[in-house]
């Protein structure tokens, strides 16, 4: 049963990472972020547009990266859409508590972020499942410095 769940994630992730979902230019964007992974070289740019309630009505991102990275910013920008800037937060810390082994502490469900769930078990993939993240998370507060995870 274990392998069978392992073989869907694996499955999902590089269906996710060969076609990435929102991949693109955001023309209407009134928000971005740059990310880098140097040690990955993961490198990618998050475009959003964000209502004036603050909603998040459209995600896009572009950029190069391991399969985990692109995965995790296609499964993202898939689930951001739609939330408000304090949900996108609260789901984006709820996803870093299961992927860094913090999961004990919080028993949210992250949906479809689950599949990546694995990289816990290798410490140096979980920068490249965080990079989409902490890239959006910066876009929607409009950081103007480039994110990095080192």
């Amino acid at each position: 049963m274990m392998d069978d769940l392992k073989a869907l994630y694996q499955e999902v992730i590089i269906d996710h990472s060969r076609n990435p979902r929102n991949f693109g230019a955001l023309e209407s964007a009134n928000c971005s972020a740059e990310g880098v992974n140097p040690l990955c070289g993961d490198e990618l740019t998050l475009q959003c547009w964000l209502d004036g309630n603050d909603v998040i009505q459209d995600v896009k991102f572009v950029g190069q990266g391991c399969a985990i990275s692109i995965a995790s910013a296609s499964i993202m920008t898939e689930m951001l859409k739609g939330l408000k800037k304090s949900e996108a937060e609260s789901l984006f810390e709820d996803f870093r508590a299961r992927v860094t082994g913090l999961d004990e502490f919080r028993s949210a469900d992250i949906g479809k972020l689950e599949v990546l769930s694995g990289v816990r078990e290798f410490p140096t993939r979980v920068k490249c499942a965080t990079l989409p993240w902490h890239t959006a998370i910066a876009a929607i507060n409009r950081s103007e410095e480039q994110v990095t995870t080192e």
